[in-house]
């Protein structure tokens, strides 16, 4: 925009500058050749009384002693054809000037001034005649001091076009600023910093755009605030039919099964408290980092037992030593049990699958979850809400938001056995982690 503004004003400065100075370029130029002509006439005319009242040798010696002191030659030709002065063809000029009338021609390289005496001595027949006085003007004198002129016009010009140039740059920054700004506090709310809030600066049109940002900010954050509020109260609610779970777990009389269960029931517990602290904290501004080989190995000692009890093989293959990668444990965690999960979910009992995490060339880690199961459901199962088997679909968008956050992503296919494949990339977390 500033750059726009800048143009548009030079182009309009430009045509000002050139309509204002064409039209005196060429008023400076009639008038130097003006002057110089009047200068010439001026002298011509001074010399017709020496012509009206001297002849022969006398005016001869008049119009020398004239041409050594002026800085144009004369030339007088008299009615009886004499010519005294400076030699010169009798051009047609002066022919038209032997009728009586004085007369400026143009000649070549200069123009030509003739000055009509009338009433002399020796005309036709005897009577009085017309002598004329010549003389040259050449272009040179004509364009004296227009070359500098014209230098000075032009720059001139060029001091007004910089001078107006300049004069909009700071309109333009003036302008654009306030707008800079404006983009850079919506940069800062798309980067999750919901403090971020525009000045009121500017034009009253600016002013208005910050206005309204910042009004969506505050309705950003109050949404978002209610939302997590929501979260948390959902959440807080399980914690009755947990309890009353509990209560009936406890009154088991197989002790084997009432750990078992009551284990499961704080997992549960730990799992919503999660939650609501997850709900309850604000906007997370940066991503944590957590070993991914210990998380993995955690949740795929949770799921064992479970898989156990449906007759499922479980192969794991983790790399040794730690996997940094850039997500928190609780949503690894969360990931992890939501790809498990769909194989629990989605596949007949005893149907086995496998897990591996493998190192990335770049940093980070690769998750890959298989199964030998029917293969993933058709449609876009990677799109919230959408599942194709019955379920809420929320499980992959959980995984697909894990990775993104990491600076990684997710491939849904099939796997070698033709049951469904997940694999999950991960990046390396923040060198400042």
């Amino acid at each position: 925009m500033r750059s726009r503004l800048i143009l548009l004003v030079g182009a309009t400065s430009s045509l000002v500058v050139i309509a204002f100075l064409a039209p005196l370029a060429v008023l400076v130029r009639s008038t130097a050749a003006d002057r110089a002509l009047s200068s010439a006439v001026v002298e011509a005319q001074t010399l017709a009384p020496t012509v009206a009242t001297l002849d022969g040798p006398q005016l001869a010696a008049a119009v020398a002693q004239t041409n050594a002191t002026s800085t144009h030659q004369f030339t007088v030709f008299l009615p009886d054809g004499t010519v005294v002065g400076a030699p010169s063809a009798r051009t047609p000029a002066v022919t038209e000037a032997f009728t009586g009338r004085s007369v400026i021609a143009d000649a070549d390289d200069g123009d030509e001034v003739t000055v009509a005496v009338s009433g002399l001595p020796g005309g036709p027949s005897g009577g009085t005649g017309t002598a004329v006085v010549r003389t040259f003007v050449p272009d040179a004198e004509l364009t004296a001091g227009v070359a500098r002129s014209w230098l000075v016009l032009a720059l001139l010009g060029v001091g007004l076009l910089l001078v107006c140039l300049l004069v909009a740059d700071r309109l333009a920054r003036r302008l654009t600023r306030p707008l800079s700004a404006v983009a850079g506090v919506s940069h800062q709310l798309a980067g999750g910093d919901l403090d971020a809030r525009a000045g009121t600066d500017g034009p009253p049109e600016v002013r208005q755009v910050s206005a309204g940002l910042n009004l969506l900010a505050n309705r950003i954050t109050e949404l978002l605030a209610q939302e997590r509020a929501t979260v948390a109260d959902i959440s807080h609610r399980l914690r009755t039919p947990l309890t009353v779970l509990r209560i009936d777990v406890e009154s088991l009389t197989d002790a084997e099964a009432r750990i078992r269960l009551v284990a499961d029931l704080d997992a549960v517990d730990r799992t919503v408290d999660d939650v609501i602290r997850e709900a309850e904290r604000p906007a997370r501004s940066e991503v944590a980092s957590c070993d991914a080989a210990r998380v993995i190995a955690d949740r795929i000692g949770f799921w064992r037992v479970v898989a156990e009890e449906q007759r499922r093989k479980v192969a794991v293959s983790v790399v040794d030593g730690p996997a940094p990668v850039k997500a928190s444990r609780a949503d690894l965690a969360a990931c992890v049990d939501a790809l498990v999960g769909n194989v629990f979910v989605h596949t007949p009992v005893g149907t086995a699958l496998s897990v591996s995490l493998h190192p990335r060339p770049g940093g980070g880690a690769c998750l890959v979850v298989s199964d030998d199961g029917p293969g993933m459901p058709e449609g876009p199962v990677l799109r919230r809400g959408n599942s194709g088997a019955g379920s809420t679909g929320l499980g992959l968008d959980i995984v697909a938001r894990t990775a993104t956050r990491s600076g990684g992503g997710v491939w849904v296919g099939r796997a070698g056995s033709g049951g469904a494949e997940v694999r999950v990339d991960l990046g390396p977390p923040d060198p400042l982690m």
